[in-house]
C-alpha cells in the first residue's frame, strides 16, 4: 500500500501501481540477494492487507527469527510509512525514521510511492523489493531451508495453476476491487467496481459452500490473500469504501470461512483491528475529511463457532500449527475481539 499522496484519495482516478523494485531473494541469489537468516528486515503495516499477507505467511512458515519484522505506525503521512511506534521514532535495526529512506538508498529521487510490504537489506540499508505479489510466493518456495519443522506447503506445486487462477480473479475483483470502489471519483466508476466485487464474492460463496479452503484441502496462498481483504470488510470496506450490498456477517458461508481462518493460528493472531480502522479512516482524508474513526463494529463474533471443520480438510496438511506469537509481535488486547 502506497505511502504517498494520501490527500488525493477519492479526488483522482484510482490506479494501483505495479511494484517498481522487483528483485527477488532466492536460494541461489541470482538477483544478488541470497536467502540468508537475519540479513533482511521485513517492513509492514498491520493496517495494510497487502503487507498482512507477508505477516501471515512469515508466521505460518516459522520465519520469525530468519526474517525479523518492523511494524510501522498505521497513520502515515505524505512522506511515507514512519517508525513512530519505536523509541525516538526510528526503527531500532535500520536506524531510519521513514521507510522512504531505504527507498532513497536504493534509488535516489525515486518518483513512485513508498509501499509495504518491503524487504530491506540490513547491511546496506537499501530496499530489496516491494513486490507484494511475489514476496509471499518466494517465502513459501525459496526460503524452505529456513522454514520451521512442520511448516505447511502454502504453494503446492501440483495445485499452482489452480491457485494462480483463483488468486488472479480474487486480486482483480476483490483485493483491488474494494479500492476501486472506495477511491472512485464518479458514479459509473464506483458502480462498475461494486458490481464486479459482489459478483466475485457470490462466486466465492458458491465455491466455499462445499469445500473448506479455496484450493485443495489445506490452507494455501490463495486463502491468505482472500483472508486479508475479508477480515477488513465490515470494519472498513462496507462503510468507508461503500461496499455495502451486505455485511460479511450477513453472508453465512464467507463469514464462517473467514472465522475459520481467523481462529487458525497464524491468521487472527496477526490482525490488529485498531491499526486497520485508524489507518483507513484517518489517512484517507479525501473520502473521510473529518478523520473520525467509527467505534464499531462489534468484534465478539470472530471467536464464535464456525462449523467449517465438518467439510473436512486439514489446515496445515501434514504439518503443524505455528507456535506462540513472539512477545514483541503480539497484537494488544484492545485491538482484538
Amino acid at each position: 500500500m502506497s505511502g504517498g499522496g494520501n490527500t488525493a484519495y477519492g479526488r483522482k482516478a484510482f490506479q494501483r501501481s505495479r511494484a517498481h523494485f522487483t528483485d527477488r531473494i532466492t536460494r541461489d541469489g541470482r538477483d544478488g540477494w541470497p536467502v540468508e537468516a537475519g540479513r533482511y528486515r521485513l517492513v509492514v503495516s498491520r493496517a495494510c492487507p497487502w503487507a498482512s499477507r507477508a505477516v501471515v505467511s512469515r508466521r505460518l512458515l516459522g520465519l520469525e527469527q530468519a526474517l525479523p519484522m518492523a511494524i510501522t505506525d498505521p497513520v502515515q503521512d505524505d512522506r511515507s510509512w514512519r517508525f513512530t511506534l519505536d523509541p525516538d521514532g526510528r526503527d531500532p535495526v535500520l536506524g531510519i525514521r521513514f521507510l522512504s529512506e531505504a527507498y532513497d538508498r536504493r534509488e535516489a529521487d525515486y518518483p513512485g510511492g513508498v509501499s509495504v510490504p518491503a524487504i530491506v537489506d540490513v547491511p546496506s540499508g537499501e530496499l530489496v523489493t516491494n513486490d507484494y505479489q511475489r514476496i509471499t510466493l518466494d517465502l513459501a518456495t525459496e526460503w524452505t531451508d529456513l522454514h520451521r519443522e512442520g511448516a505447511p506447503d502454502l504453494y503446492p506445486e501440483p495445485l499452482r495453476d489452480e491457485i494462480d487462477q483463483v488468486m488472479a480473479e480474487v486480486y482483480e475483483d476483490v483485493n483491488n476491487g474494494v479500492y476501486r470502489a472506495g477511491f472512485a471519483t464518479g458514479q459509473e466508476e464506483y458502480e462498475r467496481a461494486y458490481h464486479r466485487l459482489f459478483r466475485r464474492l457470490d462466486l466465492l460463496t458458491e465455491r466455499l459452500a462445499g469445500q473448506r479452503y479455496l484450493v485443495g484441502d489445506t490452507i494455501t496462498e490463495a486463502d491468505i490473500r482472500l483472508f486479508t481483504t475479508l477480515v477488513r470488510f465490515d470494519a472498513v470496506y462496507h462503510g468507508h469504501f461503500k461496499c455495502n450490498r451486505w455485511k460479511l456477517t450477513e453472508n453465512q458461508v464467507l463469514w464462517a470461512y473467514v472465522r475459520d481462518l481467523y481462529q487458525t493460528p497464524g491468521f487472527g493472531d496477526t490482525v490488529d483491528f485498531d491499526h486497520i480502522k485508524r489507518h483507513y479512516y484517518q489517512v484517507h482524508t479525501g473520502i473521510n475529511p473529518t478523520g473520525i474513526v467509527p467505534v464499531g463494529p462489534d468484534l465478539s463474533g470472530w471467536l464464535t463457532e464456525h462449523h467449517r471443520a465438518e467439510l473436512g480438510g486439514r489446515p496445515f496438511g501434514d504439518g503443524t500449527p505455528p507456535g506462540p506469537v513472539p512477545e514483541a509481535e503480539r497484537v494488544p488486547a484492545y485491538a482484538r475481539p
